[in-house]
């Protein structure tokens, strides 16, 4: 090559890299468009499922080391043939690490979920705690590999969640973007974890955004497909569940018993539901009445799964062996009631103790072994018009996540895209719809809005409900001293008749202030002491709190119908 040509050469690559440096800085000041959007959408999918096959693959890589398997599908039969100390005590090692992680790496000792991750759509323009998120699936993956009974789906799609934070804090993307892109991710998790491209899609927009807005649609169906691709490049293009070849409806006469099934199953989903926040609340009592310190919980919460998983080590992990048995027909009655209730009691005691994972797979397992107990006395009692007990087992799979999650749409296909039959439909169909209708209306609406209802975040009556808690009263109000701003002297009466709002408060206390009150403005102060009187800063009006809140309410229509 001449002189010349080099020279040609290194002209060529300078300019290419100054195009692609002023690429990114028109994405990072101007926002991308949607040709780039696709392709940040396929970048983020390929990364969020490669992340959510690596935390598989890390589960089952410690589940190996700590319980000497090298087939973790068969985990619970090979726990179950180990010395009693040795299934005792790997529980209590992962909860004594699970809590020195979270007590040195989260700021309340609290494992970050889907529930998190949905508030961050909701009220935080897509964004979650990225430290303490990394720390919960750190946790995740300890309390997973180490015998605790829960999912690997809630605590994948909040790392996917991480990632995309990342992402939007590199391009300064604003809240519609950035809600856009947390979808994006999450689907891609969701499907590389269930090998299930149209339920992660679904599963992004039903359960995180809460909306089928179609101009996230396309983006959120390119980085699902991403994140299936890796999976499958992984593991293959396998399903994970193999049901018997009789798994299918009779008759139609046979519908009436998966209604009834919808009802048991939705009773179900709520008394596991109830179970998880029971135990959460006795532990906080133990905690606050003993003086436990925070670290120490989750090694406690270990002590007593290990001591459960001696009796029954189908507890262990996320119990797909079991979930597969019961679908399989591979249990009598007695032994799918026992373990249903046991898994039940082994999740509960995970989450309330503040160990990792999610609440998912355990659903799934629950509402297996739910079906396969109804299939069983359904087929003896009317055997000429019923099919077999695994069609049971796979609806009832179905409506008990269906209630747990909310989530009826997307429940649905995870089911058939995880085992593969789309001939059972309408049993499916029939069974999710009466179970979500019932379960959802023991909680407030799903598993994830009663998580966030209990800390005092008020998502599950919809934007109406939590757009308020968005503006800050500082953020709105009328400095004293302006033009429109009332008088010092008729703030100070306000105050001294104790009318008056925070500075640091929300629109959601400030309404209810002025319906109380009647009053036109309320003064805003500033409290520093308790014995000092409180200092003006403003005052705001009634016509501006409902002006900001009418606006939040017509950009929320206009994402969500757009």
């Amino acid at each position: 090559m001449t002189g010349q040509s080099r020279s040609q050469v290194a002209e060529l690559a300078d300019g290419m890299i100054a195009t692609l440096r002023n690429g990114w800085q028109v994405i990072r000041t101007r926002g991308p468009n949607q040709v780039q959007f696709w392709l940040i959408a396929l970048a983020v999918g390929i990364v969020a499922g490669s992340a959510a096959v690596l935390f598989r693959n890390g589960i089952a890589a410690l589940q190996t080391l700590l319980y000497r398997t090298d087939d973790v599908a068969h985990l619970h039969s090979w726990a179950g043939t180990l010395p009693w100390y040795w299934v005792l005590c790997i529980p209590i090692a992962g909860g004594l690490v699970v809590g020195l992680i979270l007590h040195v790496f989260t700021p309340d000792g609290r494992v970050r979920s889907v529930a998190d991750v949905i508030q961050g759509a909701a009220l935080h323009e897509g964004r979650v705690e990225e430290r303490a998120g990394l720390a919960s699936a750190a946790a995740s993956l300890i309390t997973l590999g180490t015998g605790g009974s829960s999912g690997r789906e809630g605590p994948v799609v909040h790392l996917a969640a991480v990632i995309s934070s990342r992402v939007l804090t590199w391009l300064k993307a604003d809240g519609v973007t950035g809600r856009d892109l947390l979808g994006c991710a999450v689907a891609a998790a969701v499907s590389a974890s269930f090998n299930a491209p149209i339920a992660g899609a679904l599963f992004a927009l039903e359960v995180v955004l809460r909306h089928f807005a179609i101009h996230a649609f396309a983006p959120i169906v390119i980085a699902s497909v991403a994140g299936t691709v890796i999976s499958r490049l992984q593991f293959g293009d396998v399903t994970e569940f193999s049901l018997p070849a009789a798994s299918f409806l009779q008759f139609y006469q046979e519908l009436p018993a998966f209604l009834m099934l919808g009802a048991i199953c939705g009773v179900v989903a709520g008394m596991l539901m109830r179970t998880i926040f029971a135990a959460e609340d006795l532990a906080n009592h133990v905690q606050a009445r003993t003086g436990i310190p925070r670290w120490l919980r989750p090694a406690l919460t270990g002590a007593m799964l290990g001591a459960m998983a001696i009796l029954f080590p189908h507890i262990i992990g996320v119990g797909y062996e079991t979930t597969s048995a019961a679908l399989t027909g591979q249990l009598g009655l007695t032994q799918a009631i026992l373990f249903a209730v046991i898994k039940t009691i082994a999740v509960a005691i995970t989450i309330g103790g503040r160990m990792g994972g999610g609440v998912f797979s355990p659903s799934l397992m629950v509402g297996a072994l739910t079906g396969l107990a109804f299939g069983i006395i359904a087929t003896s009692v009317f055997p000429d018009v019923s099919g077999s007990t695994a069609l049971y087992a796979l609806a009832g799979m179905g409506g008990v996540a269906a209630a747990v999650l909310g989530a009826p749409i997307s429940t649905t296909l995870i089911v058939f895209e995880l085992t593969g039959d789309w001939a059972t439909g309408l049993a499916v169909m029939v069974t999710v719809s009466i179970s979500t209708s019932i379960g959802t209306r023991l909680v407030d609406r799903s598993f994830f809005l009663t998580q966030l209802e209990r800390r005092d975040v008020h998502l599950a009556a919809g934007p109406q409900a939590y757009l308020l808690a968005l503006f800050r009263v500082a953020d709105v109000m009328r400095p004293m001293g302006g033009e429109r701003s009332p008088s010092e002297e008729a703030c100070w009466e306000l105050i001294e008749a104790g009318d008056y709002v925070d500075a640091q408060s929300t629109l959601e206390a400030a309404l209810p202030a002025f319906d109380r009150t009647g009053a036109v403005f309320l003064p805003v102060v500033q409290i520093t002491r308790a014995d000092e009187p409180p200092k003006l800063l403003g005052a705001i009006y009634h016509v501006d709190a409902l002006r900001a809140y009418n606006r939040a309410l017509a950009a929320t229509a206009a994402e969500e119908h757009s």
